[in-house]
């Protein structure tokens, strides 16, 4: 019997993980990198960023962060280093192909009528196809560019695990009426992409001396803002123009909810009767905490000084992965005028000497630079990977509705592939593993998926979910963070393990749960 290839796209986070527990299942991987090196998006931050999480829920569960690094919040260069140790601990380097970007992939070997007809993903519910289609089950065809001689080969592979995350590669550019683009602006105009991929002392020539703009109200908006700020003071402060604004939290007060109680509190995908009536029965305490953490972030930051407190419910915003953590003394910045805070209710445009806001062309905002932190266009990104018309149809989905995802891994109808880092959550490593964990035990045979129709039902009942708790509309961002461990309880019953990881009935109500809790999963482990 042939041996089934691995194919893994992306040598990030998720790429390791998926690297790891492939191998670690007796596989013998391939990983396309487009990079020299691994650690993704994290190759591309600026000088200041630091991590969103308290380094204890972001790390492996295996590997643990060295006692060197004593950062609660650890830098972006701390975070490499540690991805690299990993990498060199599991021996991972010997399957990464590096300078080689997979620019699209072909599932051949089954027509696409045919496929219409299986009941089971990939005909058989199994991991590589079935008898059930024809020639046993198709190959995708993987076409590499190896980006040193700018050649392309071929390769095959009988499973394909997409690692490329949303958060890079295509910049997201607003779109502007005729003679109000950036084509009308004397100065410098990028996105904060090309920013943050420059090397720390070209970004910091590029801004030195100079009044910047930036157009976003993001994590990448508010990190080069504060390095504007230390760089140039309020001689030449940095303007920060936003229309939508996000809670910002500077300690690890965020992470309250990371227990089963909190969830309690929560409608959750596919619950039951009981749970549900409990969750409408604790909906008044639900809102009582994000109050209070409200109010505990209003106290500690001059919020309402600044016009900066969010329309939306710290909890809607956790619940859709759009809250933010605040360099240490940004406020400082802001009260000695190196940062000045603006909001656009309505159309931001160009002129020659700056910025009109909202219409304001008497009083435009000059500048020499506009950075637009203003994200990225991940889901066109992972359309563009595959050549089907036909795929690309499935994985866009509605715009009205989540990216239909089961598991927030498998498309339904896409056989013999899943997309790890595309779903958020507020723990994005720890997320990951998991579902490398999960899709471990499925490549290996220790389970199978549903029907295509109870994958689809289920699909439904989590696009429900994200539709009615995400803040300002962004639903799209299948976020998981407010159930994360409902989501984990899942993986783990599809495994054959027990979901409940603690010990005794208050520390599984009220303790957190964290990577460590879910070291050495198995079926049937208890």
């Amino acid at each position: 019997m042939m041996e089934k290839r691995v194919a893994i796209i992306g040598a990030g986070i998720s790429g390791l993980l998926a690297c790891k527990h492939a191998a670690s299942n007796g596989y013998d991987p391939i990983v396309f990198e487009a990079q020299d090196k691994v650690g993704g998006l994290w190759n591309q931050t600026n000088e200041t960023t630091r991590l969103q999480n308290v380094k204890e829920t972001f790390q492996f569960s295996d590997f643990a962060w060295p006692p060197s690094v004593e950062d609660v919040f650890p830098h972006n260069k701390q975070l490499l280093e540690y991805l690299q140790s990993y990498a060199d601990k599991f021996e991972l380097l010997r399957y990464i192909r590096f300078n080689s970007e997979v620019v699209s992939i072909d599932y051949v070997g089954v027509s696409d009528d045919e496929m219409l007809t299986w009941d089971l993903w990939g005909g058989g519910g199994g991991a590589f196809g079935s008898s059930v289609a024809s020639n046993g089950g198709g190959r995708w065809i993987l076409k590499v560019l190896r980006t040193q001689n700018q050649t392309i080969k071929e390769y095959e592979a009988e499973f394909v695990v997409v690692c490329i995350g949303r958060f890079s590669g295509l910049a997201n550019i607003p779109e502007f009426p005729p003679e109000s683009g950036p084509e009308m602006f004397s100065g410098k105009v990028l996105h904060s992409m090309e920013y943050s991929a420059m090397d720390n002392a070209s970004a910091a020539e590029l801004i030195k001396g100079k009044k910047v703009a930036i157009i976003g109200s993001g994590k990448s908006a508010i990190d080069i803002a504060f390095e504007c700020a230390n760089a140039n003071g309020n001689k030449n402060p940095c303007t920060v123009i936003q229309r939508t604004t996000h809670w910002m939290y500077t300690s690890s007060i965020a992470y309250l909810g990371f227990n089963r109680f909190s969830e309690l509190m929560v409608h959750k995908p596919g619950e039951g009767l009981f749970s549900s009536m409990l969750a409408t029965s604790l909906s008044p305490l639900r809102w009582a905490v994000s109050k209070m953490i409200e109010s505990y972030l209003k106290y500690k930051l001059p919020l309402k000084k600044y016009d900066m407190i969010p329309k939306q419910s710290f909890f809607q915003e956790a619940s859709s992965c759009q809250i933010l953590f605040l360099p240490e003394k940004f406020y400082d910045k802001v009260e000695d005028k190196s940062i000045i805070l603006k909001k656009s209710n309505k159309f931001i445009g160009f002129c020659r000497e700056g910025l009109i806001i909202d219409g304001d062309e008497i009083n435009p905002v000059k500048v020499d630079i506009v950075i637009f932190a203003t994200g990225y266009k991940g889901e066109e990104k992972l359309k563009k990977l595959f050549s089907s018309p036909t795929f690309q149809t499935y994985i866009e989905g509605s715009p009205s509705s989540t990216i239909p995802l089961y598991r927030q891994m498998v498309h339904p109808r896409i056989p013999q592939l899943a997309i790890i880092g595309y779903s958020e959550s507020l723990a994005n490593l720890y997320t990951f593993e998991m579902r490398c964990k999960w899709l471990s035990f499925f490549l290996g045979g220790a389970f199978n998926l549903p029907s295509i129709k109870e994958m689809e039902k289920d699909i439904q009942e989590w696009d429900k979910y994200m539709k009615k708790y995400a803040g300002n509309g962004k639903f799209r961002r299948a976020c998981i963070g407010g159930v994360h461990i409902y989501y984990n309880d899942q993986l783990c019953r599809d495994i054959g393990c027990n979901p409940r990881r603690k010990k005794g009935f208050f520390a599984e109500l009220f303790q957190p749960y964290g990577p460590a809790d879910y070291v050495g999963l198995a079926p049937g482990h208890v």
